[in-house]
């Protein structure tokens, strides 16, 4: 079976030398009491033949509720734990994070229960600087953050 892909934005500031990330954390009772190592870039996953920049674009607009900047460099493919490739794009722009509205989800909560319950895909978002965003982000995600850097040091 071969591997599920997505695509997201790296959307990044910068704070005098210090670049930052904005960053998503997932919503659902699932990530509720999780932080570090819980937020991700606003991602999702791409059908066949779909441009992954465009589903970058629109995993970023249906998980923040803005568009992405116009300008977006693609990176280096990363591979998550279960096996998903993420095919990150980075882009310089602004964004309130307290302006950030998701698209939500339904399911089935408590477990077992037969209530249908729903949540935002994102419950909130925030600027991290890269070390920190080192902690907060997914591990397999990671990786993005040190070639993101490596580009704005040549820029």
């Amino acid at each position: 079976m071969p591997a599920r892909v997505s695509a997201g934005v790296v959307l990044y500031r910068r704070r005098g030398d210090e670049p930052e990330v904005l960053l998503v954390h997932p919503g659902g009772p699932f990530w509720q009491r999780k932080d570090d190592g819980a937020w991700s870039l606003p991602k999702g996953e791409a059908g066949p033949g779909e441009s992954l920049e465009e589903v970058a674009r629109r995993e970023f607009r249906e998980e923040t509720g803005h568009e992405a900047p116009t300008r977006l460099v693609p990176l280096a493919p990363v591979r998550q734990a279960g096996g998903k490739i993420v095919h990150p794009f980075a882009g310089e722009g602004e964004l309130d994070p307290a302006t950030v509205q998701s698209n939500t989800f339904t399911m089935e909560w408590p477990p077992r229960s037969g209530a249908l319950r729903t949540f935002p895909e994102v419950d909130r978002a925030a600027w991290f600087d890269l070390a920190t965003a080192a902690v907060k982000l997914l591990a397999g995600q990671r990786p993005v953050l040190l070639e993101l850097a490596e580009l704005l040091a040549r820029s």
